[in-house]
C-alpha cells in the first residue's frame, strides 16, 4: 500500500500534463503497444501448451477418460492466477501484477518439462497448475490496453491487444513438431516439447512488460480519475452508479462464462478426436492453429464492431456462431480436416465475439480505483467455468462421444440470449446497449 501511495504521489506531480489530451493519447497509444509485444509472446506459451496438454496426459495415464484433466487444471490455476494478478495489479500497477503472473507461468511450464521426463504424473499436473497464471495473464494484458481509453475505444483497445496475440497463438501450434524434435534431440520427450517454447515465451513476455510498461497505464489513469473528480461529485457518481454497474458487471461476466465453457470443452477433446480418427500431430497442430487465429485474428474488426452495433448485440451473435460450431464439428465426419477446421474456426470465432463485448461490459461498468480487482475477480469465475468445460469434456467423450460433447455446447450456448433479454431490461439497459 505504502509503495502504491509512493507512486501515486509521484505520478501527481505530473497529473496536469498528464491531462492534456495529446499526451494521454500518446500514452494510451504506448501502452498498446507494449502490451502487444507482450501478447505475441503471450499467445505463444499459451498455444503451445494447449495443443498437446491432453496428449500429454493420456500418454502418462495410459486412458483418455482424464484427457480432459489437464485443460481442467490449467484453467484452475488460471482461476487462482487471475485474483492474484489483478489484486496486485490494483495495488501496485499492471506492470508487477502481468510480469509476475508471466514469469509464474513461464515456471509451470518448466515444471511440466520436468514432469515428463521423469514421468511424474502428480509433478506433471502440479505444474499445470501453475503453467495456467500463463493463461490468466495472457486474458489480464487486455484491460491494461483500456485504462487510458475513452468509453468509444474500449472494444477495439481490447481487440488490438488480442490481435497481436495471434502472431504467437497460431505459431505455436504449428512449431508442434518442430519443437518435439528439439526435445528428442536434447532427451526430453518429444510431447513436451512445446512446453520448451511455452517456457521461453512467457518469461520473455514477463521481462518485456517489466522493462517497457513505464509509466503504468493504471496507475495514470487513477491519478487523472482523481484529479477530475471533486468529494461532491464522487459520491453522487458512487451513489447513482451501483445499480447499472452491477448488472454490467454480472452481464458481462455471464457472456464470457458461457462462451468460455463451451470452447475449451469443445478445444479440449478435438486432438484426442482426431487421433481416434488417424490424424497426425501435425494435423492436429494445424487445426488448433486455426482455432486460435480465429480467436484472435478477427479481434479489431470485433472491436469496432462491438463499439459501433453495440455489447448485447455481439453476444447474440457469439451464442449463433458457438451454436453452427458446434453442429458442424457434431455431424463432421472424423476424418474430414476441412470440416474440423471450419468447426473449429467458427468455435474459435464464437468466443472472439463473446471476450471482447463481454470485457467491454466490464470496463464499461467499473471505476479505476476498483477496476484491476474487478477484472481479476470476474477473470476467476472464467478460469473456473473452463476448468468445469476441460474436466467435463474427457468424460462425455468417454461415456458417450465427440458428437454428443459438441451438440450440447451448442445448445448450451443459447444461454446467453436470455442473458442478452435481461440486460435489455430497466431503466439502465440502453446503457449497456451502446455507448
Amino acid at each position: 500500500m505504502m509503495l502504491q501511495k509512493k507512486s501515486l504521489k509521484v505520478l501527481d506531480d505530473k497529473t496536469d500534463s498528464l491531462l492534456s489530451a495529446e499526451k494521454r493519447k500518446m500514452l494510451y497509444k504506448r501502452t498498446l503497444f507494449v502490451v502487444s509485444i507482450s501478447q505475441i509472446f503471450g499467445g505463444a506459451g499459451l498455444a503451445a501448451g494447449v495443443t498437446v496438454g491432453a496428449l500429454l496426459a493420456q500418454q502418462m495415464l495410459g486412458t483418455e477418460a482424464f484427457a480432459g484433466l489437464p485443460s481442467a487444471l490449467l484453467t484452475l490455476g488460471s482461476a487462482g492466477a487471475a485474483l492474484f494478478v489483478g489484486r496486485l495489479s490494483q495495488e501496485f500497477g499492471r506492470r508487477l501484477g502481468l510480469t509476475a503472473g508471466f514469469i509464474i507461468g513461464g515456471l509451470g511450464a518448466i515444471g511440466v518439462i520436468i514432469a515428463a521426463i521423469i514421468n511424474s504424473v502428480f509433478l506433471l499436473f502440479t505444474s499445470l497448475l501453475v503453467y495456467g497464471a500463463g493463461s490468466a495473464t495472457n486474458l489480464q494484458a487486455r484491460y491494461a490496453g483500456t485504462d487510458l481509453a475513452n468509453r468509444k475505444q474500449r472494444a477495439t483497445a481490447i481487440s488490438t491487444t488480442m490481435v497481436f496475440t495471434t502472431f504467437g497463438a497460431v505459431a505455436g501450434p504449428n512449431l508442434v513438431n518442430v519443437m518435439g524434435d528439439f526435445a528428442l534431440s536434447i532427451g526430453v520427450p518429444s510431447l513436451a516439447g512445446p512446453f520448451i517454447l511455452a517456457g521461453a515465451a512467457y518469461i520473455l513476455a514477463g521481462i518485456v512488460l517489466f522493462i517497457m510498461l513505464r509509466p503504468d497505464p493504471l496507475l495514470i489513469a487513477k491519478t487523472i480519475e482523481a484529479s477530475n473528480l471533486d468529494s461532491s461529485d464522487k459520491a453522487s457518481l458512487e451513489t447513482a452508479g451501483n445499480i447499472e454497474n452491477k448488472r454490467g458487471v454480472i452481464v458481462g461476466a455471464t457472456i464470457m462464462v458461457l462462451t468460455q465453457i463451451v470452447m475449451v470443452a469443445l478445444m479440449t477433446m478435438t486432438p484426442v478426436h482426431m487421433r481416434h480418427h488417424g490424424h497426425s500431430l501435425g494435423a492436429v497442430g494445424l487445426v488448433i492453429g486455426f482455432h486460435i487465429g480465429a480467436m484472435y485474428l478477427p479481434s479489431l474488426f470485433t472491436g469496432i464492431l462491438v463499439d459501433k452495433l453495440g455489447r448485447t448485440a455481439m453476444a447474440i451473435a457469439s451464442g449463433a456462431t458457438l451454436l453452427l460450431a458446434g453442429i458442424i464439428g457434431a455431424f463432421a465426419p472424423g476424418d474430414s480436416m476441412v470440416l474440423l477446421v471450419i468447426s473449429l474456426s467458427l468455435l474459435g470465432l464464437g468466443w472472439n465475439f463473446g471476450l471482447i463485448s463481454g470485457t467491454a461490459l466490464i470496463v464499461d461498468s467499473t471505476k479505476t480505483s476498483t477496476r484491476a480487482k474487478t477484472q481479476g475477480t470476474v477473470d476467476v469465475l472464467i478460469a473456473l467455468s473452463g476448468a468445469a468445460g476441460g474436466a467435463l469434456s474427457g468424460m462425455v467423450v468417454a461415456g458417450s462421444s465427440y458428437l454428443t460433447l459438441s451438440l450440447a455446447g451448442g445448445i448450451l450456448s443459447l444461454l446467453l440470449v436470455p442473458v442478452v433479454i435481461w440486460s435489455r431490461r430497466g431503466e439502465n439497459s440502453s446503457i449497456l446497449v451502446k455507448e
